[in-house]
């Protein structure tokens, strides 16, 4: 559906209901469409926004902080970097926001500049340009690709020239810890921001994200 007012989420929401649907799973690609929508739910409905255009992806952000869960158990003792584009992701948001209320006292953005929101400085968050710092002993690096779809407007770097420079090889985990874990929400660009032998280590629990992220959405669904 293509909704270009307050009146036609109004509109939309009624016919909707009217078919006796009970749950709506909701992706919009502008901002905040999402916010309205709900205030016009009935209280008697349930409301399931799956993700918003560039802003928030809170189904991906739930399933990756059952992954660390289960592999960390703790949060209020982890060091968690994010590492790519987190300007045009609505995974980076989503996982600082779990991450921080979960009580994680360490998160670091790793990226180019250009791909670094302007308003990250009022999240008082660690930002690095170089790897090797950005992931000096941290339990998680969370890796995600550039949004080229979402690149309205902006210089798209050259795939090999962003690997160079922040592409995920072997020898970055030898500045992690030694159990640290390697996430990916997918899909992945092998050979660009992680190399297939990072990928498929055995440090890598992206596979494990996959199965959780099934398990997650059927209980979100289920409320």
């Amino acid at each position: 559906l293509f909704l270009s007012s307050a009146a036609a989420i109004l509109t939309t929401v009624g016919i909707i209901f009217s078919l006796l649907f009970e749950t709506i799973k909701f992706f919009q690609t502008i901002n905040f469409f999402d916010f309205m929508f709900g205030l016009s739910c009935s209280p008697q409905k349930a409301f399931v926004r799956d993700a918003g255009a560039n802003h928030a992806h809170p189904t991906q952000g739930l399933l990756d902080a059952f992954t660390i869960k289960k592999f960390k158990e703790r949060f209020d003792n982890l060091s968690v970097a994010i590492v790519g584009d987190i300007k045009h992701s609505r995974v980076a948001r989503s996982e600082i926001h779990a991450l921080s209320t979960l009580g994680v006292p360490d998160i670091r953005l790793v990226g180019p500049s250009e791909f670094m929101p302007t308003d990250m400085d009022q999240l008082d968050l660690a930002i690095f340009e170089n790897m090797e710092n950005g992931l000096k002993n941290v339990d998680v690096i969370m890796m995600l690709r550039i949004q080229k779809e979402r690149m309205i407007g902006s210089i798209i770097p050259e795939d090999e020239e962003y690997s160079e420079r922040f592409g995920l090889r072997k020898k970055h985990l030898l500045v992690a810890k030694k159990d640290a874990i390697i996430m990916h929400p997918g899909p992945m660009n092998r050979g660009v921001e992680i190399d297939s032998d990072v990928a498929d280590s055995k440090q890598s629990v992206i596979l494990a994200q996959v199965t959780f992220g099934i398990a997650i959405r059927m209980a979100v669904m289920s409320m």
